[in-house]
């Protein structure tokens, strides 16, 4: 943990976020010192705190997935059912004193409650107001609900993912949720900056379409240039030979030589006389010989080990890495080194992490808090805020933090 203060020391964020690219974004947020809210459903919780794990699994790890803990670290749990006028009410005196709120509900649900931008913008004018949209809050699919694997499908990326004779596949992880992660956070410091030029805050948004569009950038532009629609590859790119996947004698490795200065140096480090021909020496060339170039490339490569390769390569500074499995990677001394791994204690456990993407040499980043239990900072936020313990128990009668065993429930 670092002494030094966080960059956003004294940000406060009302998170209304569930599941993964709203939670990332607060997280990362609160790594860096801002105070986060995390509001979520009495009853339930946000449902990451589920995915992916048996009961065995959710009992070993304290009743909360792994999914869960990745992304809800430095944050305080408030248990708030926005159902109820109650709740709403409860939501609306917080937000009218923090810096930024933030959710990913369904374009319209916010202002249902009274806690639309232009609601809370009347009680707080410096307030920067952040939404993650599916498609966005215009547009014929505007309505449309959607998750990661869904903008996988329709912005072309699963088009490009796979091999060339088998059906599209996703991309592995959850890539749309977390670049759109990462530019909301972008966002919202911009946000922020401008703030304070002006003392005023703003609405701003983004959708995990224009993630997956920034994600297909290059291609959408070959195509609105050239019309080219590019297919799958498997590991290769269109771009540059050699560009993609190699057998080695005990795994694969990924070797990429884009200009030809490079492609020396690697045909040299390997075997020259296999791969130092003239009929490769240009880029140009070696795209129009392509399957020539992979297969006199694997041929040398499956003879070497990932290690031998790896070495020879990096040595002559060729871009080049061992296909790692998740263990591999995790463990790999180099992420650890450059600050990629986190840890904390969660209930006597201790929980490794993947750190925030980015690193601030004079405000650090730091692990203040384990990722919380369903409502566990309630009262703790309240009384933050001001409320009288007279004030919290007229809350909690009215239902604003979960319903009390027989008590009617409120029309919606």
């Amino acid at each position: 943990m670092s002494p030094r203060p966080g960059a956003l020391d004294g940000i406060r964020v009302l998170d209304f976020s569930r599941v993964f690219a709203g939670p990332d974004s607060t997280q990362i947020l609160g790594d860096f010192g801002a105070d986060v809210i995390k509001v979520e459903e009495p009853t339930r919780g946000d449902d990451a705190r589920y995915f992916g794990a048996t009961q065995d699994e959710l009992a070993a790890f304290g009743g909360i997935s792994p999914s869960f803990l990745a992304f809800n670290r430095n944050k305080l749990s408030l248990a708030l059912d926005l159902g109820c006028e109650a709740g709403r009410s409860v939501a609306r005196r917080i937000a009218a004193n923090v810096d930024v709120v933030l959710n990913n509900f369904r374009p319209g649900a916010m202002a249902k409650w009274g806690l639309g931008y232009d609601d809370l913008k009347a009680l707080n004018p410096r307030l920067v107001y952040a939404t993650f949209y599916a498609y966005g809050a215009e547009g014929p699919l505007a309505d449309f609900g959607a998750n990661d694997l869904a903008l996988q499908a329709h912005s072309g990326l699963m088009s490009i993912t796979g091999d060339a004779d088998r059906p599209p596949v996703r991309c592995g992880t959850a890539a749309i949720d977390l670049h759109a992660s990462l530019g909301l956070v972008s966002a919202i410091s911009l946000a922020l900056f401008h703030r304070e030029r002006t003392g005023v805050g703003q609405e701003v948004d983004t959708s995990l379409l224009l993630s997956s569009a920034h994600l297909m950038n290059y291609f959408y532009a070959d195509y609105w240039i050239s019309g080219n629609t590019h297919g799958r590859m498997g590991t290769a790119n269109h771009l540059s030979v050699p560009n993609q996947a190699f057998p080695a004698s005990d795994g694969m490795v990924i070797i990429i030589a884009p200009n030809d200065e490079m492609w020396l140096r690697c045909a040299r480090a390997l075997d020259a006389a296999a791969l130092d021909r003239p009929e490769f020496l240009h880029s140009s060339a070696r795209l129009s010989r392509r399957h020539e170039v992979v297969a006199a490339l694997s041929a040398v490569t499956s003879r070497l080990s990932c290690a031998e390769i790896v070495a020879r390569l990096g040595a002559v500074k060729v871009n080049v890495a061992k296909v790692n499995d998740i263990g591999e990677a995790a463990d790999h001394p180099q992420l650890a080194a450059v600050g990629g791994v986190v840890s904390y204690e969660r209930h006597g456990k201790r929980i490794k992490a993947v750190g925030s993407p980015f690193r601030m040499a004079a405000t650090p980043g730091s692990v203040r808090r384990p990722a919380p239990e369903i409502g566990e900072h309630t009262d703790e936020v309240l009384a933050q805020f001001g409320l009288s313990e007279a004030e919290i128990a007229d809350y909690r009668q009215g239902g604003a933090f979960g319903r009390i065993a027989g008590a009617p429930r409120e029309p919606s």
